[in-house]
């Protein structure tokens, strides 16, 4: 078997060919697209006849292109963490050849520290929840830039929504010079596109998520709405993946940093490992949670013992944690959230 370490980079791939013994068979590069990863594959099998090829990758963007390419031409690929990688491999020259070469050793000597791979209809649903937050984003940002410009020309704002049907009418009479007028009236027109689109894919993932075999479980958690749910079911994907809720939690990035030498044992700000979007969801439901009857009581404790400054976002962070250990639970055993001690169910 040959072992090749592939080093991805915007135009193209620089790869290293080891044999069983370590010897370096073959250096070089190819494009790095479909035509030229098909020209790489051809050309080692013809110098080397069809000897199956093991190939590792570091995670990166176009890493998943590079992995699927390959696999369809025959042969075996990981994805390799690339923190996990320097790790393994620090190095005190890093070249793109030499990156390729630390690859394929690792491949050679199995220890590559392959990362877990979504399917494509998971990936699917990602993106689907991933966009929606993107345009979500998008348009308050317009909507804080339409704010900015009649702070900044002293106009007062006496409704409650500006961009509701008094809001409109009241941007409709203000009097601003060109060009801001102009771009207020175009932010107004975005953020009109914007609810078009987000409307449209909010019915679609309320459709999706009626068959999804996560969502429904989650929607019993307090705090979780069923964007939310969707967004937490889509990261997760698979609930088998981690063996604990520690492991789910370490995940999501809600951990500290730990550092620990001798006698001393410190903790440091969140790791935020894993996915954002997650992240994101569970802060986001924590936030909700903290005014429900089960946790409202030890969220204001935890809020007081720590003090006004940062005890609102530790107990808020604490409260996430919770949840995701209450998550893993429902979701491994197939039930929906029930308040510790208690004989049934909460409903939705």
């Amino acid at each position: 078997m040959l072992h090749a370490g592939l080093d991805l980079s915007r135009r193209r791939v620089d790869y290293c060919l080891l044999d069983e013994g370590g010897e370096r068979v073959e250096v070089g590069a190819a494009p790095a697209d479909a035509d030229g990863l098909g020209g790489l594959v051809r050309l080692i099998e013809l110098r080397h006849g069809r000897e199956p090829v093991s190939a590792a990758i570091e995670s990166m963007n176009g890493a998943r292109f590079v992995h699927d390419t390959l696999e369809r031409c025959g042969w075996e690929v990981q994805i390799a963490d690339a923190q996990r990688v320097k790790g393994l491999a620090p190095l005190a020259c890093k070249t793109d050849r030499i990156d390729a070469w630390v690859l394929a050793e690792l491949s050679r000597r199995d220890l590559v520290p392959a990362i877990w791979l979504p399917s494509f209809a998971q990936r699917g649903e990602r993106e689907r929840a991933r966009w929606r937050m993107h345009l979500v984003k998008h348009r308050s940002s317009l909507k804080q830039r339409v704010h900015a410009q009649l702070m900044a020309f002293g106009h007062a704002c006496p409704v409650s929504d500006l961009f509701g049907v008094r809001g409109r009418e009241l941007l409709e009479r203000l009097d601003f010079p060109d060009p801001w007028r102009g771009n207020v009236l175009a932010c107004v027109a975005l953020i009109d596109d914007l609810d078009q689109r987000i409307d449209d894919l909010e019915r679609e993932l309320r459709a999706l998520g009626a068959d999804h075999r996560y969502v429904p479980l989650l929607l019993t958690v307090p705090g979780v709405s069923w964007v939310l749910a969707y967004t937490i079911a889509a990261e997760i994907a698979d609930i088998t993946r981690f063996a604990s809720p520690t492991k789910l939690c370490g995940y999501s990035g809600l951990c500290p940093r730990v550092y620990q030498s001798g006698d001393s044992d410190r903790r440091g700000p969140l790791a935020k490992n894993g996915p954002k979007y997650l992240r994101w969801a569970l802060i986001v439901a924590a936030t909700n949670a903290a005014r429900h009857p089960l946790y409202r009581a030890r969220y204001q404790h935890t809020k007081q013992r720590l003090g006004r400054q940062r005890g609102a976002k530790i107990a808020q962070v604490q409260l996430a944690r919770t949840l995701t250990e209450a998550i893993w639970q429902m979701l491994t055993r197939n039930q929906p959230f029930a308040p510790a001690g208690a004989a049934f169910p909460l409903a939705a």
